[in-house]
């Protein structure tokens, strides 16, 4: 063990009052055999006291490093925050409702030590969640993996160590629409992984509902694929060859002698599958060019408004 080495752990908070004086007990008492570390936590905007707890917090941890943003700007982006501020040759990237374990910490930076670049958490067992959670983030990871053009691994979020060369290779990529568990996935380097239990949230709500749920789905499916817009060709297309084959049988009986009489069922099932098709291939593709609006605008991806900490300003905003 280098005694030189920093290590820095990137937590994003958003209305954490409720748990910031356990995660942080727990989370000094698993670093406590690591020589040389630095704690980032990003305030996401919270709206209770969970700002003024990190300042208190800090008189007791000096290690502590504060950021605070102006509002709300999502957790994916938070995490951005934290690695673009974060100095160590190893950044770990955990959240604060302790689902996540932080005794694992340790084991994921020997795993480091033995080459891997990237190590995942991946959860064998989500305890405390209904079942209705449970399937809709198996559905929601396995999904993930097949449209996204990328090797995303599943039951892994985004509780995870990086090597400083996979950082600064994450911190390259500045676009808007984050999903930063498939960035990582995307830049490739070796991989490891450690397995544990997810324990279920130690105080307060969940941050991410079905709706946010939903949301990162998306970003991780249109930031990393095209198959959305190829599967709305084949709708249309799918559409058309449907239509050639109504007139194809049209015309066929017409010369047998049969009557083809227009059918207002018929009619009306044309009519609306074809209008959900084009209403649909037209939805796919206007969320890819609202991609394109967000990024050529050209906005940071954050703005913060107070820091804690920091002897000199951070990249990024």
């Amino acid at each position: 063990m280098a005694s030189d080495e920093l290590h820095s752990i990137v937590v994003p908070m958003y209305n954490e009052e409720h748990v910031v004086g356990l995660f942080f007990e727990r989370l000094v008492a698993a670093l406590a055999d690591v020589p040389s570390y630095e704690i980032i936590v990003v305030d996401d905007g919270s709206s209770d006291r969970t700002w003024e707890l990190l300042l208190a917090a800090r008189e007791r941890i000096p290690q502590l490093r504060l950021i605070r943003f102006s509002r709300n700007f999502g957790h994916q982006t938070a995490i951005t925050a934290g690695i673009d501020a974060a100095r160590g040759e190893t950044v770990t990237v955990i959240d604060a409702d302790l689902q996540d374990p932080p005794e694992l910490i340790p084991d994921m930076i020997e795993r480091w030590r033995d080459g891997a670049d990237v190590v995942l958490a991946v959860r064998k067992a989500r305890r405390g969640e209904s079942v209705f959670k449970r399937a809709t983030a198996r559905v929601f990871y396995r999904l993930v993996r097949r449209l996204a053009a990328i090797d995303l691994p599943v039951d892994a979020g985004d509780f995870r160590l990086m090597s400083r060369r996979a950082i600064d290779a994450l911190i390259s990529m500045r676009e808007r629409n984050r999903y930063v568990r498939g960035m990582v996935a995307w830049v490739g380097f070796r991989r490891d992984a450690v397995e544990y239990e997810r324990d279920p949230r130690a105080a307060g709500t969940t941050k991410y509902p079905l709706g946010k749920m939903l949301r990162l789905a998306m970003d991780g499916i249109v930031s990393f694929s095209l198959r959305p817009l190829q599967l709305s060709a084949a709708l249309g297309a799918l559409a058309a060859l449907l239509g050639f084959g109504v007139l194809v049988y049209a015309i066929f009986e017409r010369l047998a002698g049969h009557d083809v009489l227009p059918g207002w069922t018929s009619l009306m099932v044309a009519i609306l599958f074809m209008g959900g098709v084009q209403l649909l291939s037209l939805a796919v593709l206007g969320e890819y060019v609202g991609r394109i609006y967000e990024e050529v605008k050209g906005r940071p991806l954050y703005v913060v408004s107070e820091r804690a900490g920091f002897e000199e300003s951070a990249p990024g905003d």
